[in-house]
């Protein structure tokens, strides 16, 4: 079973009462009459810092060791959930997001120096630029042009509020199980920050 690799990513989760507004703000946005787009159910929701993709069970400790020397300099720190938006735009929406907004530059900041930091273990460096977002949803593949213009048309023209402030206080390294139903989401290590 040593063989056996792990599907994992860092990640800032959430409180529960941003999922719960999360999960609101989808029922707002009237995602589940659309065939054609897939929400994140609410558990899946987090602030990825860096997908590692399959990962050795052996390299877990090695991860979690970068993530403590990359949170040494940084002390909990306040985010802002703000806006909808989607990427590449609302006009062809592939995925629909949250922005983040608050002490940003400090998260960038330490998302840099993990990144920095795991370039040793074999992990290479991103190549775009760090953009803190949270995924409410995706639009499937077979979603026509029309279908993706009229959707980023309707989440455009609802003007939803958005304004969930949270606090963070600790970083994870994070297990992800693909099954028919969906991701399945565990911690397999924690870092918490200085208060």
């Amino acid at each position: 079973m040593s063989d056996q690799t792990i599907r994992s990513f860092i990640a800032i989760e959430l409180p529960e009462a941003v999922k719960t507004g999360l999960q609101q703000l989808q029922t707002e946005l009237t995602l589940p009459r659309y065939s054609f787009v897939k929400c994140v159910a609410p558990e899946g929701f987090h602030l990825t810092l860096k997908f590692l993709g399959n990962i050795s069970a052996q390299k877990i400790t090695e991860i979690t060791r970068v993530m403590e020397q990359a949170s040494q300099v940084v002390s909990s720190f306040q985010l802002q959930i703000t806006e909808v938006g989607a990427f590449p735009d609302l006009r062809r929406p592939r995925v629909l997001w949250v922005g983040i907004k608050g002490e940003v530059d400090k998260l960038i900041g330490w998302q840099q120096r993990i990144d920095e930091g795991l370039v040793p273990l074999g992990f290479a460096k991103e190549a775009r630029p760090f953009t803190p977002h949270l995924t409410l949803a995706r639009l499937r593949e077979n979603c026509s042009p029309g279908d993706r213009l009229h959707f980023g048309e309707m989440v455009a023209s609802s003007h939803v509020e958005v304004d969930y402030t949270f606090t963070v206080t600790s970083l994870n390294l994070m297990k992800s199980q693909l099954f028919p139903a969906g991701a399945v989401y565990s911690r397999l290590a924690e870092v918490k920050l200085k208060s």
